[in-house]
């Protein structure tokens, strides 16, 4: 399925957002196996590269501050897949983590664009559970969603997760190219 997406470049944009705090960068680093002991909060943004299926992943990894999330729309342009990272184990925040995300994808350019919600966190006592948050946020039209259960800070779940998008980012490219033979 991977093989035909973007076949010039073989490139792919993953936009990570989320709110402060949910470990966005931390799950990027524990995706590639990178140091997690100094981690700050991401003020702006960073990319990520790497390896993946063939494949060369540009991450980026936007801040959540409430100051910054105006932003993230300027972020938006040319994503393939876009993973949302939730605090599983702030409850107190969820209503808001909920609205934000709603927010995000009302955008046209993230039309289609695979959604992987990361529940974070999932070491914590207390945490809200994939089945939880998966109920929690309701169903999601004309867009493939994944819930996946992680805790990046032990590195568990997160290569997973990324799998999963990977596949739904090929599916996607797939179905515009019947599209387009069709037409």
């Amino acid at each position: 399925i991977l093989h035909q997406i973007k076949q010039s470049q073989n490139e792919l944009r993953i936009l990570t957002i989320g709110l402060d705090n949910s470990g966005k960068t931390t799950t990027i680093k524990a995706l590639l196996d990178q140091d997690l002991s100094t981690i700050e909060p991401t003020l702006g943004f960073s990319i990520f590269s790497t390896k993946l299926n063939d494949f060369t992943l540009n991450i980026w990894d936007v801040g959540g501050q409430k100051t910054i999330r105006t932003f993230w729309r300027n972020y938006y342009e040319n994503t393939d897949g876009l993973v949302w990272i939730i605090d599983s184990a702030d409850r107190l925040r969820f209503p808001l983590c909920k609205q934000a995300l709603r927010e995000v994808l009302q955008a046209e350019r993230l039309m289609g664009a695979p959604l992987l919600v990361i529940a974070n966190k999932q070491d914590v006592a207390g945490a809200m559970s994939e089945l939880d948050i998966q109920n929690s946020l309701g169903e999601f039209e004309n867009r493939k969603v994944k819930v996946i259960g992680c805790s990046a800070i032990q590195k568990r779940g997160v290569a997973e997760a990324f799998q999963w998008l990977m596949e739904a980012i090929g599916e996607r490219c797939d179905k515009k190219e019947d599209d387009m033979e069709r037409s």
